[in-house]
């Protein structure tokens, strides 16, 4: 028997936080996940205020403000049972406490923090490369991840898109932004103890090393 898992996968915009994350489901069926992304893009979709709000932010290449995805994220953990993955939040030193402040009155705190370390130069090849389905989330490459018809979702057949804010430009203000603010979020889970970084060009080099890394931690105190 497993303890629960409750993992934070770290790294920036197309480093494969997503890929890793559908492959983990398959591994462990009972994990729960929460995508900061995901959530913003449902609100930017749906038009909503905060949808709206979100959207003048990402398309300069900015984060979204503490508050605004605090709120949200907290909203969705607090459905779920003990093992989830959370998928870019918290991306500040801030957020991190307020995470902790939360899940610690309730004994959920996270167990594991991963950071996938992928070389700049294939980030931006993915990125321009990258393909969406926007209603879904899911997402394609032009090299690794083909669609099985061109322009389409496999699922739907509905057409896919770029998203505005996968160009080269933008991106190399996003990573940029990424390292600067992620620099003391890594060191307050460092301090804790529970980091782990993990190197690679490929999610099927990664992959390995992570659910190892998930396993070994997970039958901790058995």
């Amino acid at each position: 028997m497993l303890n629960p898992i409750r993992l934070l996968l770290l790294g920036p915009p197309g480093a494969g936080k997503g890929t890793q994350t559908t492959k983990l489901l398959k591994q462990f069926p009972n994990l729960k996940t929460v995508s900061s992304g995901d959530i913003l893009r449902q609100h930017i979709r749906n038009g909503t205020r905060i949808g709206v709000l979100a959207s003048q932010f990402i398309k300069q290449g900015k984060l979204v403000p503490d508050e605004l995805i605090t709120k949200l994220v907290f909203k969705h953990l607090s459905t779920f049972n003990d093992s989830w993955i959370l998928d870019g939040f918290p991306r500040t030193f801030i957020q991190a406490q307020n995470l902790s402040q939360y899940l610690n009155p309730l004994n959920r705190d996270i167990s594991l923090v991963i950071e996938l370390d992928v070389p700049d130069s294939v980030i931006m090849s993915r990125i321009e490369e990258r393909w969406v389905h926007l209603p879904s989330g899911r997402t394609y490459n032009d090299t690794y991840s083909k669609p099985k018809v061109p322009g389409l979702d496999d699922i739907t057949g509905e057409p896919l898109v770029k998203r505005s804010d996968d160009n080269k430009l933008a991106m190399q203000t996003r990573l940029k932004e990424y390292k600067t603010t992620t620099a003391p979020l890594k060191q307050f889970y460092k301090d804790r103890g529970i980091l782990t970084t993990i190197s690679g060009d490929s999610s099927d080099v990664i992959f390995p090393i992570l659910l190892d890394a998930i396993l070994e931690k997970s039958r901790e105190a058995l």
